[in-house]
């Protein structure tokens, strides 16, 4: 029963912890933080299950539950995973159960924190497995709501500035979608029953679409209408603005999940969404893609090495390794494809570890200057190490997961657009730069009198923090049991676009 509809089950479980959590006494902190953690691990073990049960040698959709839901209007509710969405499911699952514990520390309005928490997970998976652009806009829709929440009720002193800057941002690029999703749905119709779909499977066969959405103008202006709308969640410069704001306010386990998670529905959704339903224009469009990654790549890495708030480093660095990307989706070669994809999930791991360490620094000096610190190496030799392994990720250490995504990238793109990649390259030297001299700021030198004693990380710290290093490295030293997930869903996917 549970595999014939795991999908559902991942994806609507967390909303069984909402019920619970909203019919207990707001007193009773420790019972909201234990249902959170079950709704939260059961998903995380079905994502298990999810990974163990996917056969990579499969290049359809699996997993799938298909069923009407408004048939007066054509609309499913279809459910499937493939290579692309399989491993993001999993880093949801994975991300949401540690930044339940990472939340154990706020100190007020609990019940509603974890409430929106749990919708936010739910709104995240179902992205990821949704087949019906219908039932994805829903879900889609689903995750600015508990976002706007969390970051403008429990972020920092400009909390308010951000989660309007980042709703009338998102906002606006689901109206784009919207748009989009009623061009399609209007002038497509299913082969077998000459009905209007929202399917997307079914929206990938040309055959579906009428002759308005043949039109190369046409196609183009929903194309750029799709890109602003996932350019705008990446963020793709100069769409960009709202991302620092938004991290900086946000509290720390919400800017896991943004980094982690909701910068990768933006290139998800142009891998799902805009390159098989308009694959002539994802080829037409593909060198100015790949421009953009280079922006996004040196600029966000000379942006980062210009910051002295800690947190603010990290969300700039995001927008950086985001552009790693774009530049390998642009490229259409099985190597950029593949270190895209890779990266979309590296980079959740890394960026991951960066803001739970940054909230663990936050917690005990109540600051993040940069040039405030100095010295904490010998203070807390434990979180130095931890840290150590997350910037060494980032900066692409042979060895760690950032290193084998980055390659990838560049391998495949090199003879694609050769000057973009070169210029691309020299994102990592930057990238290595402001991230030691970052480590050197923090951690060498003289400890100052006043964080002599602050206290070592702690056990729930480490919880949420060790299994993400542990992955980073799994994948740096063996990447194949997640590329071998990955490779034929990407092909496929290449063959469709550039047959």
């Amino acid at each position: 029963m549970i595999m014939e509809h795991l999908l559902s089950w991942i994806t609507f479980f967390p909303l069984v912890g909402v019920l619970v959590i909203l019919f207990l006494p707001g007193a009773r902190v420790r019972a909201i933080h234990i249902v959170s953690v079950i709704a939260t691990a059961i998903p995380l073990l079905l994502s298990v299950l999810l990974l163990m049960g996917f056969n990579s040698g499969m290049g359809s959709f699996q997993f799938v539950e298909h069923k009407t839901w408004i048939p007066t209007f054509n609309i499913e509710y279809y459910m499937g995973v493939d290579g692309l969405s399989v491993p993001m499911v999993f880093l949801t699952a994975l991300l949401s159960f540690l930044c339940v514990f990472a939340s154990f520390g706020i100190d007020r309005l609990q019940r509603g924190y974890f409430a929106l928490f749990l919708i936010l997970e739910t709104g995240m998976i179902g992205v990821f497995c949704a087949l019906d652009f219908f039932l994805f806009y829903v879900f889609w829709e689903i995750v600015l709501f508990p976002m706007y929440f969390l970051i403008g009720i429990w972020g920092g002193p400009r909390r308010e500035y951000a989660a309007i800057k980042f709703f009338l941002y998102t906002l606006f690029g689901s109206v784009l979608m919207l748009l989009v999703i009623l061009a399609l749905y209007f002038n497509s119709a299913d082969p077998a029953t000459g009905k209007h779909t929202f399917n997307m499977v079914t929206l990938m066969d040309q055959r579906s679409h009428g002759p308005w959405l043949k039109n190369f103008d046409i196609r183009l202006i929903l194309y750029i209408g799709l890109y602003i709308c996932f350019a705008i969640k990446v963020p793709v410069f100069p769409f960009h603005t709202w991302l620092p704001d938004a991290h900086v306010e946000a509290p720390t386990a919400i800017s896991v999940i943004l980094a982690g998670i909701l910068l990768k529905m933006g290139t998800y959704g142009m891998l799902r969404v805009s390159y098989p339903i308009l694959p002539d224009m994802a080829v037409y469009t593909s060198l100015f893609l790949a421009i953009m990654g280079m922006i996004n790549i040196v600029y966000g890495a000379l942006v980062s090495m210009a910051q002295k708030d800690f947190k603010k480093l990290i969300a700039y660095s995001s927008i950086s390794h985001m552009g790693y990307v774009l530049l390998g989706m642009s490229v259409f070669t099985d190597q950029g494809m593949n270190g895209a994809v890779l990266q979309m999930f590296s980079h959740g791991l890394i960026t991951g570890m960066l803001f739970l360490l940054v909230g663990v620094i936050y917690d005990r000096a109540h600051h993040r200057d940069l040039d405030g610190f100095g010295g904490l190496a010998s203070q807390m030799p434990v979180y130095a190490g931890i840290t150590s392994v997350a910037f060494m990720a980032a900066l692409g250490l042979p060895g760690l997961s950032g290193f084998i995504a980055e390659a990838l990238v560049f391998i495949g793109a090199f003879n694609v657009y050769r000057v973009v990649t070169i210029i691309s390259a020299t994102g990592v030297i930057i990238t290595a730069a402001y991230i030691l001299w970052t480590y050197q700021r923090v951690f060498f030198g003289s400890l100052a009198e006043k964080y002599k004693t602050l206290p070592e990380i702690t056990t729930r710290e480490l919880f949420t923090l060790v299994p993400l290093a542990i992955i980073v490295v799994i994948i740096g030293v063996y990447p194949m049991p997640i590329l071998n997930i990955m490779s034929l869903t990407l092909h496929n996917l290449i063959m469709a676009v550039k047959p």
